[in-house]
């Protein structure tokens, strides 16, 4: 494989002015992304009422599953793109992006069929009421209609970034989130379409996401390219596929099921209003989260890359520069949601006092421990970078699933919804202890082949 520009920039640019180049993008990209939800939520909670926001705040489960799925196929493949362009195999790399442009749509069409099929029962595990249900199926309907678009989309746009084109993959998150702003407010209030407007135009954003990537895949600005005759299941490429992805995908399907039982646990302790609160601390949390993500998106194509090229010490100042830069954003939105809660949650509603009081609750305890947030998430990335999923699975389950749910089913009992906002800082301290020394013993690792390899 002949290096272009920017191969050559991943295997010999210095690390910091490469983790910028590709993290300014990422950045204003995920952020874009991140306003799908959070858009549809203020203009919902803002124009519709407190339990139109709840009810769409029940369907945030049904969508972590989704982008799990889209998670499972754009970051797994992505992963094994940069590998094999480490490895100078640009063949292998094109193969990997056509079996998966298959899987993608298998997936969708999958998804939708089965989420049809059991959506009744699904709102009503997730948590859905009499009065919110109606706004919950309204807005799950469409979007259901429209997942061969978000996963197709948001997994061929992940590829992108992992073929090392950053700022068009940022691009395309501005038109898709730009498309989805301009027509919220359209659909919602000047056609009075509601929860169904927000549906809308989420829906089409995507669609127009879709149709954006594909073009890229057969233009010349492309370092791989889809071509007809790789798509086709290469059942070796989906196997690899997978793995590396299980643990993005894991974390969605587990952080689904934790939303659903942690709706469940707010109505049981505070109504429908402590779920639409949850909604306001998820988007916030969201968007923090995604911030972070960025610097995973920034580093992943490095690390993966000099992975593949034995290039050692280059993972090492990757993974350096990203842990220290997840932190910093950490401890700066800690600051700002503990300063600044009652602002936050007026976004969303400012003429319910009852949200009010619970969402600024909600936002200061919830959010507590958001300064050892940061490197955990890098750590999941960074082993999942160098293929190595299991890792990468246990923690990214540690600190959502394992020591989450048991304190969800505890402190409410004495705590009552204190303790559901509790439980989520709680396992971010002990999750962090593990993650550390894990990370630690890994650095070790890393000098050993550093010195192998010098």
């Amino acid at each position: 494989m002949k290096m272009n520009k920017r191969t050559q920039e991943l295997a010999d640019l210095a690390i910091p002015r490469l983790m910028l180049k590709f993290f300014i993008p990422a950045f204003i990209g995920v952020f874009a992304n991140a306003l799908y939800n959070i858009v549809d939520r203020i203009f919902i909670g803002q124009g519709v009422g407190s339990m139109a926001l709840s009810g769409i705040s029940v369907i945030f489960p049904v969508m972590l599953i989704v982008m799990g799925f889209g998670m499972l196929i754009g970051i797994g493949s992505g992963v094994l793109v940069s590998i094999n362009m480490g490895k100078r195999d640009l063949d292998k790399a094109e193969k990997v992006l056509g079996s998966s442009f298959l899987l993608m749509i298998l997936v969708s069409v999958l998804i939708t069929v089965i989420g049809f099929a059991i959506k009744g029962p699904l709102l009503q595990s997730f948590g859905a009421t009499s009065e919110t249900i109606e706004y919950a199926n309204d807005y799950l309907n469409i979007i259901l209609a429209g997942t061969v678009f978000q996963v197709v989309g948001f997994s061929l746009n992940n590829i992108i970034r992992a073929e090392g084109n950053a700022r068009i993959a940022m691009v395309s998150m501005l038109i898709s989130a730009g498309t989805n702003l301009i027509l919220d407010p359209i659909f919602i209030f000047g056609f009075d379409m509601g929860v169904k407007g927000a549906a809308y135009a989420t829906v089409i954003s995507m669609i127009i996401l879709t149709v954006w990537v594909l073009l890229h895949f057969r233009s010349t600005k492309s370092v791989v390219k889809l071509k007809a005759e790789n798509i086709r299941f290469n059942y070796t490429i989906l196997l690899e596929v997978t793995a590396i992805g299980m643990a993005p995908f894991f974390m969605q399907i587990a952080n689904s099921f934790v939303q659903g039982l942690l709706n469940t646990k707010l109505i049981a302790f505070g109504g429908d209003l402590a779920v639409g609160a949850m909604g306001i601390v998820n988007s916030i949390a969201t968007m923090i989260v995604m911030s972070i993500v960025a610097i995973n998106m920034a580093s992943q194509p490095i690390i993966s890359f000099n992975y593949g090229a034995k290039s050692f010490s280059r993972v090492k100042d990757a993974l350096r520069i990203a842990m220290i830069s997840a932190t910093g954003i950490a401890i700066l939105a800690f600051i700002l949601v503990e300063t600044l809660p009652e602002t936050i949650v007026k976004l969303f509603n400012s003429s319910d006092k009852g949200l009010l009081g619970i969402g600024k609750e909600g936002l200061q305890l919830g959010l507590m421990a958001l300064p050892l947030v940061g490197f955990q998430i890098v750590a999941g990335n960074f082993f999942q970078s160098m293929g190595k999923a299991k890792i990468a699975v246990l923690l990214t389950l540690l600190r959502q699933v394992i020591i989450l749910i048991p304190l969800l089913f505890i402190l409410p009992n004495y705590f009552g919804l204190h303790g559901i906002w509790m439980s989520m800082p709680i396992s971010d301290v002990c999750s962090a202890t593990v993650v550390v020394f894990i990370l630690v013993n890994q650095w070790k690792k890393l000098n050993i082949q550093v010195e192998a390899h010098s």
